[in-house]
């Protein structure tokens, strides 16, 4: 609670006023508004740490903020619809809100795939930078608007592991043959070096691994992936997570619905995605350290970096991956320019800053 109110008045002077400023003054429409209660709808299992935790976090921010004048009441993946189903059922109304990831829906909307993670793309804060300062979220709400549907920026995975291995990858050949479940552009890389890919929910992983069902599989990070015990169904976890280095977790909210909320509510929606965000890549940079020792010193696990040879072959391929996407349609086309531009423009800088500093700080490491 105390945290909370620390959110609203560190936030809510400035960053809520601000929203309000963009919107019509709220007026007789906001105090002849009747409290509502929203259904949010999320890919990831109930009250799963990090992601599931930070969709209830989400809603009850915004429960809080608004004095619960909007209650949101969150479904985990499975308690209302199934996690891949959540697109098509904020966009029919079935639920006003929806927590997961844009590669989910990549069947639908292909080009959605670039505002979740691309292979050797964005960080987090690289994300970030593009979708509020380089026109990326002006982008993404064009091509979410026919389907009725608004996304926010709702959380960040920071970068990922390569993924969970049952056996050793020491060349790219080790990859052929490989059944594996990783979702997105980073998928469909895969595929070409020889892997048969699959995308299975966050609750089957374990099961599907330890059966021999799937012989490797990439989720989130150690924090996550402890959680899952997914140290217990392989042996090998390998890094870095070339495919997802800074995965965005979105929030979208059916159309008809928030724009029936008055303009104050309509920032609260807005801000509350923000401090999600910003919690959740918080939670995962301080959460994943602790996972690593405890998967290291306790259950043995053997972490290991990909090597260069194989980096370096999946990195062409994924080069190749995003420009063919990027000739699909012209939304694509849009999108993938952005992204580029931005990537380019930021490089000098980013070798200046985080990566000189990160490697003269690791230099006697």
């Amino acid at each position: 609670m105390k945290r909370r109110e620390i959110v609203v008045g560190a936030l809510g002077a400035g960053t809520l006023a601000a929203c309000s400023q963009e919107r019509k003054p709220m007026g007789e429409q906001a105090s002849a508004f009747k409290p509502v209660v929203w259904k949010m709808v999320t890919t990831w299992p109930p009250n799963f740490p990090a992601l599931g935790t930070g969709a209830k976090y989400l809603g009850d921010l915004i429960t809080q903020l608004s004095a619960g004048r909007l209650t949101i009441k969150v479904y985990g993946a499975g308690e209302l619809v199934p996690a891949f189903e959540v697109f098509d059922a904020v966009s029919s109304g079935t639920a006003q809100m929806g927590h997961g990831s844009a590669y989910y829906w990549k069947g639908k909307v292909p080009e959605a795939q670039y505002f979740s993670s691309v292979p050797f793309g964005l960080t987090a804060q690289e994300m970030s930078g593009w979708l509020y300062f380089g026109g990326g979220m002006d982008l993404w709400r064009e091509v979410y608007a026919p389907h009725g549907l608004i996304p926010f920026d709702a959380g960040n995975t920071t970068v990922q592991t390569a993924g969970w291995f049952n056996r050793e990858i020491k060349t790219v050949e080790d990859l052929k043959g490989l059944k594996m479940r990783i979702p997105g552009l980073g998928g469909e890389v895969l595929k070409r070096l020889g892997v048969t890919v699959q995308n299975i929910p966050g609750g089957e992983l374990f099961q599907a691994l330890d059966q021999g069902t799937i012989d490797a599989t990439e989720w989130v990070g150690p924090y996550n992936d402890l959680a899952f015990g997914l140290h217990k169904a392989a042996k090998y976890c390998y890094y870095p997570g070339w495919h997802e280095p800074g995965t965005v977790l979105e929030c979208m909210v059916n159309q008809s619905a928030y724009e029936a909320l008055p303009a104050d509510l309509q920032a609260i929606v807005e801000v509350a995605c923000r401090v999600t965000s910003q919690r959740m890549t918080a939670e995962f940079t301080a959460r994943n350290g602790r996972a690593v020792q405890t998967l290291v010193d306790e259950h043995g696990v053997e972490m290991r970096p990909l090597p260069a040879a194989v980096l370096s072959r999946i990195r062409v391929v994924a080069e190749q991956v995003a420009q063919e996407l990027a000739q699909e349609n012209p939304a694509a086309a849009a999108i993938y320019d952005s992204f580029s531009r931005y990537a380019k423009q930021t490089a000098a800088w980013t070798r200046m800053a985080e990566g000189a500093y990160l490697a003269a700080r690791h230099a006697d490491l």
